[in-house]
């Protein structure tokens, strides 16, 4: 018998078990799961704007850009909401970056003109000759 009274002996020692528990990891992913299917639309939402409705085509260029102007006249470029004189100043450095195709113009329906205008002055200054504005199709053929 050992000094330790046979406390550290090799057979009263439970065996190591290697398995890996899978039932565990299969909760956690599952609960995981669940949590990013529920908060994703939540996520996706982007600035509120009502668009207008007219008769259109679906968008269909994949290098655009896309101005959004909200209903008090916030100006947004690509999701990230701008003062006018960071607009200009933003626009033509991005359109120098990323040489666009096209830009695409959100206005809600209730923006002013004016604010619209001066938006597409800054897109024709920095030389994109082909604009867009998004509308939300009419349902009626």
């Amino acid at each position: 018998m050992s000094a330790l009274g046979g406390l550290g002996s090799r057979r009263n020692r439970r065996r190591l078990n290697a398995e890996v528990n899978i039932i565990n990891l299969v909760d956690v992913v599952l609960v995981l799961l669940i949590i990013f299917m529920v908060t994703a639309p939540m996520m996706q939402g982007g600035i509120e704007v009502r668009l207008p409705k007219a008769a259109s085509r679906p968008i269909t260029a994949s290098n655009a850009l896309t101005v959004t102007i909200d209903r008090v006249g916030r100006i947004s470029l690509d999701e990230q909401q701008l003062s006018y004189e960071q607009f200009r100043t933003a626009f033509t450095l991005l359109v120098a970056r990323k040489q666009p195709e096209v830009v695409y113009v959100r206005a809600d329906q209730g923006a002013r003109y004016g604010e619209v205008a001066r938006v597409l002055g800054i897109v024709n200054a920095a030389g994109i000759r082909s604009v867009g504005l998004v509308t939300e199709p009419t349902n009626s053929p």
